[in-house]
């Protein structure tokens, strides 16, 4: 697709992607990558393809050879407020501002982004057809995984580093023992909206297990 439009003039275009929308918690970023002209990375596929050690490899390699790269988030807080679509295009959007030089045309996995003044072209599953596209989604991947793990440091009582706040077992149990933190989205289903409190650092010691809250989804 990125030689279609190159044949069309458009000699700078940027792939855009983004990872985590359907976290509990933790922001929600976007990637931007604009790479040369028939440009080829072995092993190159939609982030959610390969995994984490050949991501961090990959992500290395793409800004070796990528003309530009740009990153954007949306904090959970902010993703409550606005919701996850609205906050998804957000960050794309500061992706897309981000990039020096800037693109002349937009290749987006699936969706329209408003408030870009470019050319877009949505593409269902870009991130398995189009290179930079799939080139963004591993940048957005491994730079979100790199903030959970940050995360994780903070708030050890939620084991962020090993799920990446998406909601697996472990994370609902925790959050069935702890409560939500301040990183939690809690406009999503799974996550108690009952505290107002940030979580400490080290959970305080339990006095009785509180009840498991309802999952749904």
């Amino acid at each position: 697709m990125e030689v279609e439009l190159q044949r069309r003039g458009y000699l700078l275009v940027a792939g855009v992607d983004e990872a985590g929308r359907g976290a509990l918690a933790g922001p929600v970023v976007a990637a931007a990558v604009i790479l040369p002209p028939r440009c080829v990375l072995v092993g190159l596929d939609d982030s959610k393809r390969v995994d984490p050690v050949c991501r961090e490899r990959l992500a290395v390699v793409i800004r070796r050879h990528a003309l530009a790269v740009g990153v954007g988030s949306v904090t959970a807080a902010e993703i409550d407020l606005r919701d996850i679509l609205r906050a998804s295009l957000a960050a794309m959007r500061a992706a897309i501002l981000a990039l020096r030089p800037e693109p002349e045309a937009i290749l987006v996995d699936a969706v329209w982004i408003p408030g870009v003044r470019l050319p877009q072209l949505p593409i269902v599953h870009g991130d398995a057809l189009c290179t930079s596209v799939a080139a963004a989604s591993v940048i957005a991947k491994v730079e979100r995984d790199r903030l959970l793990d940050d995360l994780g440091r903070r708030y050890p009582a939620y084991g962020f580093e090993h799920h990446k706040g998406y909601g697996t077992p472990e994370h609902l149990e925790a959050l069935s023992a702890y409560g939500p933190c301040v990183e939690h989205r809690l406009s999503y289903h799974g996550v108690v909206a009952g505290s107002a409190e940030p979580e400490p650092l080290v959970p305080p010691p339990r006095r009785g297990r509180p009840g498991r809250m309802g999952r749904t989804g």
